[in-house]
């Protein structure tokens, strides 16, 4: 728990005094994109791993 705490430490304070406000909007949009893009992925992978599909 203490190293997701660390991360959320990180990434917020890489925000702090960011100018125009309009790009840290920006720049917070695109980290949630990735993240579902990569999470997609990795459900992708181990819902084909554990039914068995071939790859």
């Amino acid at each position: 728990m203490g190293r997701l705490l660390e991360y959320k430490r990180i990434y917020l304070s890489a925000f702090d005094n960011c100018r125009p406000i309009l790009a840290v909007i920006l720049l917070k949009a695109y980290s949630f994109f990735c993240f579902a893009l990569i999470s997609i992925t990795v459900y992708a992978f181990l819902y084909r791993a554990f039914t068995g599909f071939r790859f």
